[in-house]
Parts: structure tokens; C-alpha cells; sequence
């Protein structure tokens, strides 16, 4: 699995620049004096940085946007990139800058002249562009390179350099459980992966088939009974303070062939992905425990495989939630909505929650109304869904709030069961979130995230190179800094 680079903070020191021997970062703008370390490289380089700033090309550059000199003479050092940077830059100017600077990163050290420049949202941003997923491949690219901050003062720097690391190893680590494919990441591998997790404070369980038979989680059973691989319920708890907690729940459909109502082949290898709830609950948790957030927070992802076998559920077939409704399956291939009606139930009834939040590669439908571009919000509560809105706007992750309405919940009324887990394909998605909400108690706040469309992405997203994107990290990070943590 893939890791961040290390990040090494040094006291500004004009000297450096000179016989750094990988790439060099150094800030500059048209309309303000020239930085320290701009200069100093514009000495070394003879005025090389100058002559680049006045260019039609640095003036084409959005701020943030980057050029790169390849082999500075003057400098040892292998690439001098210059950023586009306002004398004051706002966090999204921020933001940019490190992905530009990311999206270069070599197997050799960067050294990035900082100076006063706010480093938190600059180096986050650095650190979740540079990534790559090489698990899976015979002769590996070399890992990237370090990244060396020259601050004005490290010390004070420190703290949000620690911040920034911890949300990028959440990030990274989602990334490349959406990455990994099916035979690799099982149900069992991926339980295991989660027990590990205790070395960082988490208290992990894991229940077993048996175990969730016995509480009678059948409908997310029954997803899975078609399956070698058996059904998990893991539960991650971070207990950074007292209270009732913020259950987070994911969807972890290791990999999805639709069951008896088998998908196309065509593109179906992508379904390796249809764990990505179950991946950004995990991904949370880890940046929650690396942080030492204050703040009570379990998340709970539902393990299952949906395979077709002499096993499997039918369409047809009725079974019995958690809840004790009963549930008509029309299509097998709209199971991580069972997966879920049984493992939000649970989190409701066993840990008393404040509010839940669930996350879901859930619908096609999704895709079709919001593109690749946002995330579809559906909330019972106003002020939980504006509050997740503004957090996911402050990180640059795209998110729209979608209707609910009862009016919807004749499409999933069975005519021999208590509900239906399918409502045809008008407003597929607003009928998958309407399924959900008949396993909310009335009085829980509930936000659902339907993820299918910016789970992994086929173009470079706003953080990430194309593939896994890990949306929802930093999102949800935000929303419970502001609004769950205690002081």
C-alpha cells in the first residue's frame, strides 16, 4: 500500500537553494516583490527567474499554476519550478499551489521555500496530489521523493504540518482500498486491515456471520450468501470524548456482479470500487485517530460480496431487516441499500447516536444527474446538511443537496412486503436515499452520500490523479472539526 512522503521542516536558510540537489520551489508574482528565495535564485540562475516571470507563459498562469525550469544552471539542483503565487493568497490560491507542485513530484527531494507562507492547506494539498498506486504491478515506479519546507518557524509550523500529514494518510489510505482489486481486497483481508488499526487508538470489532445471524442483520446476509467470501460487520471506535458519538456508516460491497440480476460486462471490473463508502469510513477514522481529534465518532462498514451462485438471493425473494420489516427484492443488483438498512439500524440501536452519516457508492442515477463532479446529499435535517455543504465547499470537494419527499415512497411499495429495495429507474437515486430513510428513527439526524459518481474518476480530480479520488476524507473531517468536536 502506498504511504505518504515524509515531511521534514528546516529553519529558512538562503543557502540551501543552492546545492539542494533535487527540485527547487520558489514563489513569485508579477504585481509584488520578488521573494527572498526568488532572488537568491534569480542570482544563482543569472537571472534566468526573472526573464521566466516576465514570460507570456507565467503570465497565461492561473495563481497557483506552476512553470518548471529543468536543470538550472548556477543551481545543483535538477528542476527549479516557480509558482504563480499573490503576495496574499487565499486557501483556494493555497490549495492550488501544492497540487501543482504535487502533481511534479519526483523520486527525488522537493524543497519547497515557504518562508511565511501559510504551510497546512499548501503542503495538504501537496501531499494528496503526489500519489500513486503501485500494489499491483511487477516493476514498480520508485517511490516520490520527500518534500523539505524551508518556514520562517518551524516550530510554530509544526502542529499544521502533523494536521496535514494525518488527513493525507487518511486520504492515501482510501485511495488505495478503492484501488485494490477484488481478489486481493476480500472481506476477510480488509477486516484484517481494520483490526490492525488498533495500533492507533481505535477500538476495533469485527462480527462474524454468525454473530450478525444472531442479531438478525439478514437483509445484509443475504446480500452476501451467494459468496465464498463470508459477511463482516466492522465497527471502528474513536473515543476522543465523551457523549453519544457521530456513527458514521459505510457501504463495503468488496465487489458487486449484480447478482442474480447480473450487470453488462462491459465495465464491470470498475465494481472493485463499489466498497468506496466502506473505504472513506476507514480512511475518516484513521485521520481522526492520527489527529487525536476530540471528538466521539464510530464508523461502521458492512462487508459483503455480491455474487451470483445456487446460493444467492432471487429477485423475488423476501427477507427480514433488522428492523423486522420486510423487504421484497426486485433486483439483486440494488443490495447495498440492504447492506446498509440492517448496519444503520444496528448503529442506531446500539450506539445511541447523535446523528448518522452514510456513505455509498449507491446509484447509477446519481452519475446521471450530478456527473463526476459532486456528491448527492440527501438529509433529513437542514442544519446537518448545510453544515456538511459549507465543510465540503471549505476543502474544494463537490457536493449537492438532492430532495426527499414522501411522495417518492409509493415507487418502493410492495405489494407482498413491507417495502421494495428497487423503484425502477425515475429518480433512482431519490428512491434508493427514500429506502434508507424507512431505517432511520424519526427523531435521528440522518445525511445520506451517494459517492457512485466521485468515487474513482477516469480524469484527474480536484486532489488526485485518475482512479480512487478519496472524496469524503476531508469533507467529513471538516464538518466534525466545526461541529463535533469539543473545545
Amino acid at each position: 500500500m502506498s504511504r505518504i512522503q515524509k515531511t521534514v521542516l528546516h529553519p529558512f536558510d538562503l543557502d540551501i537553494i543552492a546545492t539542494h540537489p533535487g527540485r527547487v520551489v520558489v514563489f513569485a508574482d508579477r504585481e509584488a516583490p520578488l521573494a527572498r528565495a526568488t532572488k537568491r535564485a534569480d542570482r544563482l540562475t543569472k537571472g534566468t527567474v526573472t526573464r521566466a516571470i516576465a514570460s507570456e507563459r507565467f503570465e497565461k498562469l492561473d495563481p497557483g499554476g506552476a512553470i518548471t525550469l529543468n536543470w538550472p544552471l548556477g543551481m545543483q539542483a535538477e528542476a527549479l519550478q516557480i509558482v504563480r503565487m499573490p503576495a496574499k493568497p487565499d486557501t483556494a490560491i493555497l490549495r492550488k499551489a501544492g497540487l501543482s507542485i504535487g502533481k511534479a513530484q519526483s523520486r527525488e527531494t522537493t524543497l519547497i521555500c515557504a518562508d511565511a507562507l501559510p504551510v497546512r492547506e499548501l503542503t495538504q494539498s501537496v501531499l494528496l496530489r503526489a500519489y500513486q498506486y503501485e500494489a499491483q504491478k511487477s516493476d514498480p515506479k520508485p517511490a516520490l521523493g520527500p518534500v523539505h519546507l524551508l518556514v520562517r518557524n518551524p516550530e510554530d509550523a509544526q502542529a499544521d504540518i502533523a494536521d496535514a500529514e494525518a488527513l493525507a494518510q487518511g486520504v492515501h489510505l482510501t485511495r488505495d482500498l478503492v484501488n485494490s482489486p477484488a481478489n486481493i481486497l476480500t472481506t476477510s483481508s480488509f477486516a484484517h486491515q481494520i483490526t490492525e488499526m488498533s495500533a492507533l487508538g481505535l477500538k476495533i470489532e469485527i462480527l462474524d456471520e454468525a454473530e450478525l445471524e444472531t442479531l438478525g442483520l439478514r437483509a445484509m446476509l443475504a446480500v452476501g450468501q451467494g459468496s465464498d467470501s463470508p459477511s463482516k460487520l466492522a465497527i471502528l471506535r474513536w473515543e476522543g470524548a465523551e457523549g453519544p458519538p457521530l456513527a458514521v456508516v459505510g457501504k463495503g460491497v468488496m465487489f458487486d456482479t449484480g447478482g442474480i440480476s447480473l450487470k453488462p460486462a462491459l465495465g464491470m471490473e470498475e465494481m472493485t470500487m463499489d466498497m468506496g463508502g466502506a473505504a472513506v469510513t476507514v480512511g475518516l477514522m484513521h485521520a481522526l485517530a492520527q489527529r487525536r481529534a476530540r471528538a466521539h465518532v464510530v464508523g461502521l462498514v458492512g462487508l459483503v460480496e455480491n455474487m451470483p451462485d445456487a446460493r444467492a438471493q432471487r429477485p423475488g425473494d423476501v427477507v427480514r431487516s433488522m428492523k423486522g420489516d420486510m423487504i421484497e427484492v426486485i433486483n439483486t443488483d440494488a443490495e447495498g441499500r440492504l447492506v446498509l438498512a440492517d448496519v444503520l439500524w444496528y448503529a442506531q440501536e446500539r450506539l445511541k447516536p447523535q446523528a448518522v452519516i452514510d456513505l455509498a457508492t449507491l446509484t447509477g442515477a446519481i452519475i446521471i444527474a450530478l456527473g463526476h463532479e459532486k456528491a448527492g446529499v440527501f438529509s433529513n435535517d437542514d442544519t446537518l446538511a448545510t453544515a456538511f455543504l459549507k465543510a465540503a465547499a471549505t476543502v474544494g470537494e463537490g457536493a449537492w443537496r438532492m430532495p426527499l419527499d414522501a411522495a417518492y415512497d409509493t415507487l418502493i411499495k410492495s405489494r407482498i412486503a413491507d417495502i421494495k429495495n428497487t423503484g425502477g429507474r425515475p429518480a433512482g437515486s431519490i428512491t434508493a436515499a427514500q429506502f434508507l430513510q424507512h431505517f432511520i428513527k424519526s427523531d435521528m439526524p440522518w445525511m445520506h452520500l451517494d459517492i457512485a459518481g466521485v468515487a474513482l474518476t477516469k480524469t484527474e480530480s480536484a486532489h488526485a490523479p485518475k482512479g480512487a479520488s478519496g472524496w469524503g476524507v476531508l469533507a467529513l473531517d471538516a464538518l466534525i472539526r466545526e461541529n463535533y468536536e469539543v473545545t
